[in-house]
Protein backbone atom coordinates (compact mmCIF):
# COMPACT_ATOMS: atom_id res chain seq x y z
CA UNK A 1 0.00 0.00 0.00
CA UNK A 2 1.26 3.50 -0.73
CA UNK A 3 1.74 5.92 2.11
CA UNK A 4 -1.07 8.31 2.99
CA UNK A 5 -0.07 11.89 2.35
CA UNK A 6 -1.35 15.13 3.80
CA UNK A 7 -2.42 17.76 1.27
CA UNK A 8 0.29 20.42 1.33
CA UNK A 9 -2.12 23.31 0.82
CA UNK A 10 -4.38 22.10 3.61
CA UNK A 11 -1.63 21.80 6.19
CA UNK A 12 -0.66 25.41 5.51
CA UNK A 13 -4.22 26.75 5.78
CA UNK A 14 -5.87 24.79 8.59
CA UNK A 15 -5.14 23.97 12.23
CA UNK A 16 -7.00 21.42 14.32
CA UNK A 17 -8.10 22.75 17.71
CA UNK A 18 -8.08 20.53 20.81
CA UNK A 19 -11.86 20.15 20.75
CA UNK A 20 -11.78 18.64 17.27
CA UNK A 21 -12.85 21.76 15.40
CA UNK A 22 -10.75 23.07 12.53
CA UNK A 23 -9.56 26.68 12.46
CA UNK A 24 -9.38 28.60 9.19
CA UNK A 25 -8.76 32.15 8.06
CA UNK A 26 -11.41 34.33 6.48
CA UNK A 27 -11.50 34.82 2.72
CA UNK A 28 -11.70 38.17 0.84
CA UNK A 29 -9.03 39.91 2.92
CA UNK A 30 -5.99 39.65 0.62
CA UNK A 31 -6.22 42.34 -2.03
CA UNK A 32 -8.48 45.03 -3.52
CA UNK A 33 -9.09 46.32 -0.01
CA UNK A 34 -9.61 49.97 -0.95
CA UNK A 35 -13.16 49.46 -2.22
CA UNK A 36 -14.18 47.35 0.80
CA UNK A 37 -15.64 49.13 3.78
CA UNK A 38 -13.82 49.35 7.09
CA UNK A 39 -16.67 47.49 8.75
CA UNK A 40 -16.41 44.66 6.25
CA UNK A 41 -12.64 44.36 6.70
CA UNK A 42 -13.02 44.44 10.48
CA UNK A 43 -15.49 41.55 10.42
CA UNK A 44 -13.07 39.52 8.30
CA UNK A 45 -10.41 39.63 11.02
CA UNK A 46 -9.58 36.64 13.14
CA UNK A 47 -10.12 32.94 12.65
CA UNK A 48 -13.33 30.99 12.31
CA UNK A 49 -14.22 27.31 12.41
CA UNK A 50 -14.68 25.13 9.37
CA UNK A 51 -18.34 24.21 9.07
CA UNK A 52 -19.26 20.76 10.33
CA UNK A 53 -20.57 19.72 6.91
CA UNK A 54 -17.05 20.11 5.52
CA UNK A 55 -15.25 18.12 8.21
CA UNK A 56 -15.38 14.98 6.07
CA UNK A 57 -13.35 16.72 3.39
CA UNK A 58 -10.95 17.96 6.06
CA UNK A 59 -10.44 14.41 7.32
CA UNK A 60 -9.48 13.34 3.80
CA UNK A 61 -7.06 16.22 3.32
CA UNK A 62 -5.52 15.88 6.80
CA UNK A 63 -5.49 12.12 7.46
CA UNK A 64 -3.19 12.34 10.51
CA UNK A 65 -5.10 15.13 12.27
CA UNK A 66 -7.38 12.76 14.17
CA UNK A 67 -10.68 14.02 12.72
Amino acid sequence: MPKMKTKSGAKKRFRVRPGGTVKRAQAFKRHILTKKTTKNKRHLRGAVNVHETNLGHMAQMLPFAGL
